[in-house]
């Protein structure tokens, strides 16, 4: 049975990418049913249009001037609204591809067990959204010779610290450069978000 995927993106879209291949050729037995994008000029969208897959825009800005004072009431207002939109997709399974967004309980706790992330780093290390340049900087100042990248399971509010459902180590070379590393650690994303996302599906 061929599952359904929602993925969420905010940026260019490079490990939507692998899995629309990915689902593309069979090596995913999946379909990517809704792309969603929270900033409007994410390349995501045009990667979904161009596989013929419908994508939605969804910004959290009009939330947040709803409610100017409480930071936290408007991502619950607008996780509970997407929340809303995606059970209309029916998924298998929501995949965070670069998704610039924590989400709050009112949206995960709808989901259980449902929701995927990637990470460019190893599990306990580097969490948030500047793992790439944190290791980099880690790298020139104390000599960190490796990072690594990690898929793991978001339960709850925790930042990149949900259980890890897979993770492959990256070294750091000596003529490495900030951006030598990051297109490596894309390259190992892609690759291992593929698998990763299959062995969930095979085995939830």
């Amino acid at each position: 049975m061929t599952s359904r995927l929602v993925v969420l993106a905010t940026g260019s879209g490079s490990n939507l990418q692998a899995i629309l291949d990915a689902c593309a050729d069979g090596t995913l037995e999946a379909e990517v049913v809704l792309v969603v994008v929270n900033r409007r000029t994410a390349y995501a969208a045009e990667r979904a249009a161009a596989a013929g897959v419908p994508s939605v825009y969804r910004p959290m800005g009009p939330f947040r001037e709803a409610v100017p004072d409480d930071p936290r009431r408007a991502r619950e207002r607008y996780d509970a609204a997407l929340a809303a939109e995606i059970a209309d997709a029916r998924p298998d399974l929501i995949v965070q591809a670069g998704w610039m967004h924590l989400f709050t309980s009112t949206f995960l706790d709808r989901f259980p067990g449902m929701v995927v992330n990637l990470h460019p780093a190893l599990p306990g290390a580097f969490p948030g959204a500047h793992a790439i340049d944190d290791a980099w900087a880690a790298h020139e100042t104390d000599g960190l010779d490796h990072t690594g990248v990690m898929v793991h399971l978001v339960p709850d509010e925790g930042v990149d610290d949900g259980p890890v459902l897979a993770s492959q180590r990256v070294p750091i070379m000596v003529d490495d450069t900030r951006e030598t590393l990051e297109a490596r650690l894309h390259e190992v994303e892609h690759e291992l978000f593929v698998a990763t996302i299959g062995d969930y599906l095979r085995t939830r």
